[in-house]
């Protein structure tokens, strides 16, 4: 009987030390709603009732753009702001005009995933959400309704984003798209 005793008093006692170790993992391990977060349990001890703000990928809005320049830019000379030489800024046009994303080397810099829009006009591509070469031209006549305002879309992000630099003129580019930028750049 003296060993059960034995036996049940060292149970608990190392069910006791095990217990922290048991709440710790339980707590990192699952990601119920009702267990608060990090931030929460921060909060409650600090009395603010603030909320965590939600995480995005998406950069905010720029204060300190610049006035917009309309440069003229032929698809040539758009070509050597694709990154590939080093201390020159790189450039991004959607629906001809032409925005600096230098600031974001980290996405449109050589071998980067969107590097397939600098250097050019790719707003068929950026409508279509496309990373395809093929796609990244700057025909964007063909695009249904839903792809023109998914590219209506970047065009704004851009614009609230981005150094305007210039413009793109294209005496190749079909009248139709000519007249949808002259409409853009009026806008």
């Amino acid at each position: 009987m003296l060993s059960l005793k034995t036996d049940v008093a060292s149970l608990a006692f190392y069910g006791l030390l095990l217990l922290p170790l048991l709440y710790v993992l339980r707590k990192y391990t699952t990601s119920s709603p009702s267990q608060p977060s990090a931030t929460e349990n921060s909060n409650e001890l600090t009395g603010s009732k603030e909320e965590e703000k939600p995480k995005t990928i998406m950069s905010a809005a720029n204060t300190s753009l610049q006035p917009p320049k309309d440069d003229e830019f032929t698809p040539e000379r758009l070509k050597d702001y694709d990154g590939s030489q080093p201390g020159k800024p790189i450039y991004v046009a959607i629906k001809g005009t032409i925005f600096d994303v230098t600031a974001k080397v980290e996405m449109y810099g050589p071998g980067k995933s969107y590097n397939i829009f600098a250097g050019k006009d790719g707003s068929r591509g950026l409508g279509m959400s496309s990373l395809k070469p093929e796609d990244a031209v700057p025909d964007y006549s063909t695009l249904d309704e839903n792809d023109m305002k998914v590219l209506d879309d970047w065009h704004s992000f851009f614009s609230k984003r981005y150094n305007i630099v210039g413009r793109v003129v294209d005496p190749n580019l079909s009248e139709a798209v000519r007249n949808m930028n002259n409409l853009q750049l009026k806008s």
